[in-house]
């Protein structure tokens, strides 16, 4: 996968836009010369006659090494080291090694590639699906179970640095004998919380489909089923929630299980062993749901598929402190689906029509800044839909006249 659009094709070493890099830029500010691989003749115009003999063994040893700059000892004056400074930290801000387009360059992209029909490639999904084989084996690595996490087994976390526990028999039990989804799953709709789902009328397109994951126990009541639709086959609960929401399933145990009737027979998905934080309110989940009887299944996510996923949109120019659920539900259902469509992916505050909107289709609470890279992630899940992998719904599926009176 291309690292971004500003970055593919690029030569080796320059910046984006083809500009000189920064070692450059300082050397022809000091006055030196810049030399990029075979002879320059302007390299030794500095040599007197006297040091010509020193200059031209310096020239043959510089000629089988990489770019070199040469520049001229001089000593600069205050003003001067303050205009180096100045000079230096525009460069950074004009060509920096790596800048993400800003919203409107975004909106922009995206309504460049509206007008054209989406086409699946099947070329492009075969190749991809191989990849996240490869790497991360969704099939049979997604969630913890008998066969992939055996009795005994030392279990590394993907979220704790050096932390680790031996599974127990108590453990043991609670996973499934093997995967418990009949592979492949034919077609999948993966629901983001984006507050472009609002008045999208996507929620029948959405049920539609054979298989459907959902992020953090989003809300479902009839006043958003219309957008975000009903069915849920799995979705994933993050034990902050469970702690936020739920105050850890303390004294809210009937709570939690009425609220998640909304998920009928699904599977709820949870990091048990991702920090050492999650494992206590994922396994209270757990029995909580067995206490009452409830029809909701938990299942474990494996802790070295989290990590291999990581590893895996690292290597492709995603640079964040932990990627989001719904990254690593979209990796999955690549890898467990025929046919993937997303929705409500949408990280920035305006729409394609230039109209500001809510953060989730439920409310505007921000994530915390820095932990997620949602706009890098957009670009990657848009470079697989440009190219025929994943299919991503950004307009409205239904007119709003049509809603209401359907």
């Amino acid at each position: 996968m291309a690292p971004g659009p500003r970055a593919a094709g690029r030569p080796a070493g320059s910046p984006p836009g083809g500009g000189l890099t920064i070692a450059a830029a300082l050397c022809l500010l000091h006055g030196g010369l810049w030399r990029s691989g075979g002879r320059s003749p302007g390299l030794m115009s500095d040599c007197s006659p006297a040091r010509r003999k020193i200059c031209r063994g310096r020239r043959r040893r510089m000629a089988a090494a990489g770019p070199v700059c040469k520049c001229p000892r001089t000593r600069l004056p205050v003003g001067g080291a303050s205009a180096l400074c100045v000079f230096v930290l525009c460069w950074l801000y004009i060509f920096p090694v790596y800048r993400l387009p800003d919203e409107k360059e975004v909106v922009q992209g995206v309504l460049l590639q509206q007008g054209k029909a989406w086409r699946s490639n099947q070329t492009a999904v075969t190749g991809f699906r191989k990849q996240l084989e490869d790497c991360c084996d969704p099939g049979q690595l997604f969630a913890m179970t008998k066969q992939n996490s055996p009795l005994g087994k030392n279990l590394w976390f993907d979220g704790e640095f050096l932390h680790s526990v031996t599974i127990d028999n108590a453990t043991y039990s609670l996973f499934p004998q093997a995967t418990p989804f009949q592979l492949p799953l034919k077609k999948c709709s993966v629901v983001g919380n984006g507050g472009i789902l609002k008045k999208s009328g996507c929620g029948r397109q959405i049920d539609q489909a054979d298989f459907v994951m959902r992020c953090n126990l989003p809300p479902l009541s009839s006043e958003y089923s219309k957008d975000v639709g009903s069915k849920t086959q799995l979705v994933t609960a993050n034990p902050s929630i469970i702690e936020k929401r739920f105050q850890n399933l303390l004294w809210s145990r009937k709570t939690f299980v009425d609220s998640v009737k909304v998920y009928n027979h699904s599977y709820i998905y949870m990091p048990a062993f991702s920090m050492k934080t999650g494992t206590e309110p994922s396994l209270r989940v757990y029995y909580t749901l067995e206490d009452f009887g409830a029809n909701q299944t938990v299942l474990f996510a494996n802790p070295n598929f989290l990590r291999d996923i990581g590893k895996f949109w690292k290597s492709r120019g995603i640079h964040a402190k932990r990627l989001s659920t719904g990254l690593f539900l979209v990796s999955a259902a690549l890898g467990l689906c025929e046919e993937v469509t997303i929705y409500g992916f949408w990280p920035f505050s305006v729409d394609l029509h230039g109209r500001f909107i809510s953060h989730h289709y439920y409310d505007n609470v921000l994530p915390d800044s820095g932990f997620h890279a949602m706009p890098e992630e957009f670009l990657q899940l848009w470079f697989l839909h440009k190219n025929g992998v994943l299919r991503m719904q950004l307009e409205q599926c239904e007119a709003p006249l049509f809603q209401s009176s359907a």
